[in-house]
């Protein structure tokens, strides 16, 4: 199966240059337009998997760009935006979107919950399940971890985590990020959440425990 194609609209080239480099590096076919009438005429000619349309631009706005496009498509959206109040993230989930996201974010976040939205929406996410980085093997469609070949017991959010860690090796999470990606917005835990999580995957990584990396007064990273 060929890898899902993403649509990224925003009036603002740095932005959409940013967002393309790391969905390239992470396997995505990429299009984008800077306006909502220019995304609109590159859907009619071929329709992405997914969206990824900023609240904040001229000509039409992403709000109402999606109240448009949820007219003629059934095509999952995610909101991009600096607005972070409640009510805007209500209305665009009223208005179809799957998912808000509030900018500044991190690359690791956006990639997760671009994998969480297309199986939502039953579209495989890589052409191969298979992912190997280092001694580590990880299989998205099974939910399934190999440390050396031998399988790893997981909870489905134990896999989350390392697959989030791993497939983004050397970039540093903090808590607060590792929460939002694995959990949700929902989520009421705090960082103790994901500390005790992180323990139990080093118990079970065994001699590659040290592939999860304490970076002190921040975070985690995941580092072959």
């Amino acid at each position: 199966m060929n890898e899902p194609t993403i649509l990224i609209i925003d009036d603002e080239e740095p932005m959409r240059s940013l967002i393309k480099t790391f969905l390239h590096k992470d396997g995505y076919n990429v299009s984008e337009a800077s306006n909502g009438p220019e995304a609109l005429e590159l859907i009619s000619k071929k329709e992405p998997d997914l969206i990824l349309v900023d609240v904040m631009m001229p000509f039409m706005d992403g709000f109402a760009f999606a109240e448009e496009l949820k007219k003629s498509y059934q095509i999952p959206l995610i909101f991009l935006s600096a607005k972070g109040e409640e009510w805007d993230k209500i209305h665009g989930l009223k208005l179809g979107g799957d998912d808000y996201i509030v900018k500044p974010f991190h690359p690791g976040e956006l990639l997760a919950r671009i994998e969480s939205v297309l199986r939502r929406a039953n579209y495989q996410t890589r052409q191969s399940a298979e992912l190997s980085i280092g001694p580590l093997v990880l299989d998205s469609m099974a939910y399934r971890a190999y440390i050396h070949g031998k399988p790893m017991s997981l909870t489905l959010k134990e896999f989350d985590m390392l697959s989030l860690l791993a497939k983004n090796k050397g970039t540093v999470f903090s808590r607060d990020q590792l929460l939002q990606a694995v959990w949700g917005d929902d989520y009421k835990g705090t960082g103790r959440t994901v500390d005790t999580h992180i323990k139990t995957l080093r118990l079970k990584l065994k001699d590659e425990a040290k592939l999860i990396q304490t970076v002190w007064s921040v975070g985690y990273k995941f580092e072959v």
